[in-house]
């Protein structure tokens, strides 16, 4: 899978919360500056061809909508760090995270738990 760069991913985050959009709704949900309606635009179809995003026709326009999940994305993304960085190792992410970023060990405990609760669900 592609990655995105970071104009992209902030529309497809605009696109994972609506659902469906055109592109005037689209620039409505940007935070502070507002982008022009062809940089938008241009960006939507970038995303289209690298196959993240669909669009169906409506009168003279389109509402776009995301072909792929948001968790399928970061799970990609994810995975591509730990490879890229930790050489596969999430130990080592976990590590350096808590090294770096001054985690608690009670927030690191909670975690677990989130863990724990999710394994006895699947």
């Amino acid at each position: 899978m592609k990655q995105l760069t970071k104009a992209e991913e902030e529309i497809m985050q605009i696109l994972w919360q609506l659902e469906k959009a055109n592109v005037k709704t689209i620039i409505e949900n940007f935070e502070g500056s507002k982008p022009a309606y062809n940089t938008v635009s241009t960006i939507v179809r970038i995303l289209e061809s690298k196959g993240f995003v669909g669009y169906e026709k409506v009168g003279k326009g389109h509402i776009y909508f995301p072909l792929l999940a948001q968790s399928e994305y970061s799970n990609q993304s994810i995975s591509k760090l730990v490879n890229g960085y930790f050489q596969g190792s999430f130990k080592s992410m976990v590590s350096f995270f808590m090294e770096k970023n001054d985690i608690k060990t009670s927030e690191l405990e909670d975690i677990l738990k989130e863990i724990e609760k999710n394994n006895k669900k699947s």
